[in-house]
């Protein structure tokens, strides 16, 4: 209105402002153009690293102020895409795979709303993760070893490295039974093992051409593996209502015991400990000003949004995997599938008895399956797929390894030292495996790491819900009342759903001395548990149990900056 009473020239820079301020607003809130390496808009800069990082920090700095601060910007969230989609790869390892085939094979598709909910879940728990390595500047073990006495840190450190052994000898496992199938039986499982070992070493130092490029390169993994798995989902065609059904409709008519054991070993493959600590330290290679709350606050929402979109890809792969034994193999009996193999010729008969035993699958026998009544395309691309899962998921594991043994002994190695010692501590045991267990018998080895990663399950959760619940280091953004009671109550049960799974597991034993030795074991095992749970009460806000507790009173010492991936 003021506008009319300027003179003319007045009036032409006021509305040159205004559109200038317009056209920054109207980019701002709709520009989808993707960064390239060389962008530098929004104060990300995707070609910049420090001198003497590995994976590099990328700086992100809020350069726009005004009402337009918190408005959902596509751009933003592609410089902070990276680090959530590494994480899911842990929820499409290849112990993750054998699982959802087992499932669909066992239960149809009465579980996949197990499987919705598991991954809800881990996306919870992946949030607190994110939020600890933002808000701190510090990952999980970092804090860890900040927060707890020396012999607590110490058994701590041993549980969490027994949960990377566990999962990378899956991963490895699954690595060379994939090469086994590609190469129809040429390569041995020892030799696709040191295979594996060896092109995880060439991939993990893409990182020195820049972070951008290890995330792109782990994309095109993902990528191979929806390919893969979707190939088969649409081979196969499953009824598209029984999959909606079994996803949305918690149900299970005329389930037993081994589709309760099947139930509970979905929720021990999804959520695992070592990714818990991985995630933390991922979210550091994005460069944010703590000093800045609503910096921090925007790469929280960032961060949650791409974690989300990652862990739904993920869910939908495993659906596909799941679906596709539910259609094709749900009921099926040995001899059923020992007939079809005959009948097309597979050298392969043997593995499936003539009796009528509901059919057991594993990674190598589904793939066998597949080529038996689908032709030998499907074995291929499903045996693709399958080395795509663990080639993707060994690299995580690994850089797992070296984030918990840095955080947890406060080690400043060179980058060649770090991999070397993580790796060979992984892959001497499963290199052992593979020599002396043939690729047809596999199933026991993989139910017992599924058993030992389970137990170490609390050991991530109990620690990230305490330190996000300590105003002492996260301050405003420690977690509020409904965080706290919803937390103890998730973490209470997948806890307990877990030690369910163990304690089947130990008494589908049938001896007496393991019996014994699990009593002992359980004894301090418990105690620890309950040790941790001390901590976390207390951090929860029971102030009665604070007598002589270090995590209430240690306030955080922020890391400004700091990042973990330097050589």
């Amino acid at each position: 209105m003021l506008e009319a009473f300027l003179p003319t020239d007045v009036k032409t820079r006021v509305s040159l402002v205004h559109l200038s301020l317009l056209i920054r607003s109207s980019s701002y809130l709709f520009s989808v153009d993707l960064l390239d390496d060389s962008s530098q808009d929004n104060g990300v800069q995707t070609n910049q690293y420090r001198s003497g990082d590995s994976m590099g920090v990328l700086p992100f700095q809020n350069s726009l102020s005004g009402p337009f601060t918190y408005i959902f910007s596509f751009r933003k969230l592609w410089a902070f895409t990276g680090p959530g989609f590494l994480m899911s790869i842990a929820y499409l390892d290849p112990g993750n795979i054998e699982s959802d085939l087992q499932s669909g094979a066992v239960a149809g598709f009465k579980l996949l709303w197990v499987l919705l909910g598991s991954t809800i879940i881990g996306l919870l728990l992946q949030r607190l993760a994110a939020r600890l390595g933002v808000v701190t500047g510090m990952h999980l073990a970092e804090v860890c070893n900040r927060q707890y006495p020396t012999v607590p840190r110490v058994i701590l450190w041993l549980m969490i490295e027994l949960a990377i052994i566990g999962s990378d000898m899956q991963e490895v496992i699954g690595c060379a039974i994939a090469l086994n199938l590609l190469s129809v039986g040429r390569i041995p499982l020892w030799g696709g093992v040191l295979i594996t070992i060896t092109d995880t070493f060439v991939f993990l130092f893409l990182d020195k051409y820049g972070l951008r490029k290890l995330e792109a390169f782990f994309g095109f993994l993902i990528t191979v593996m929806a390919v893969s798995f979707g190939y088969e989902y649409v081979l196969v065609n499953p009824n598209q209502g029984g999959v909606l059904k079994g996803m949305f409709v918690p149900y299970c008519a005329g389930c037993g015991s081994q589709q309760l054991e099947q139930a509970v070993g979905i929720v021990g493959a999804v959520i695992m400990p070592h990714n818990i600590y991985l995630h933390s330290a991922l979210v550091k290679s994005r460069e944010v000003d703590r000093k800045n709350k609503k910096d921090v606050k925007e790469a929280n929402k960032y961060f949650f949004i791409e974690s989300a979109i990652a862990l739904f890809i993920s869910f939908l792969i495993n659906v596909f995997v799941v679906a596709v034994f539910a259609q094709a193999f749900y009921n099926k009996t040995n001899m059923d599938v020992n007939a079809e193999c005959n009948a097309t010729g597979s050298p392969h008969t043997d593995l499936f008895p003539l009796n009528n035993d509901t059919l057991q699958v594993d990674i190598y026998k589904g793939g066998i399956v597949l080529g038996c009544f689908f032709g030998p395309a499907a074995l291929y691309i499903w045996a693709i797929g399958i080395l795509a899962a663990g080639q993707s998921s060994t690299m995580t594991g690994t850089y797992s390894g070296q984030f918990v043994m840095e955080g947890f002994l406060n080690l400043r190695w060179s980058r060649f030292a770090r991999v070397l010692l993580t790796r060979s501590i992984a892959i001497t045991p499963t290199l052992l495996v593979a020599i002396f267990q043939d690729v047809r018998h596999l199933t026991g080895m993989n139910d017992f790491l599924n058993v030992l990663q389970s137990m170490q399950l609390p050991f991530a959760l109990i620690p990230i819900l305490t330190f996000t619940s300590l105003t002492s280091i996260m301050n405003d953004f420690a977690n509020g009342l409904v965080w706290k009671i919803s937390g103890g109550i998730v973490i209470l049960m997948v806890c307990a759903i877990n030690m369910y799974f163990v304690v089947v597991y130990v008494t589908s034993l049938n001896s007496v001395l393991y019996y014994v030795l699990a009593g002992f074991i359980s004894v301090a095992y418990l105690c620890f548990i309950l040790y941790l749970v001390w901590h976390c009460l207390i951090a929860l806000g029971v102030s009665c149990l604070d007598f002589g507790s270090r995590v209430r009173n240690q306030p955080a010492v922020l890391i400004e900056e700091q990042s973990e991936y330097d050589s």
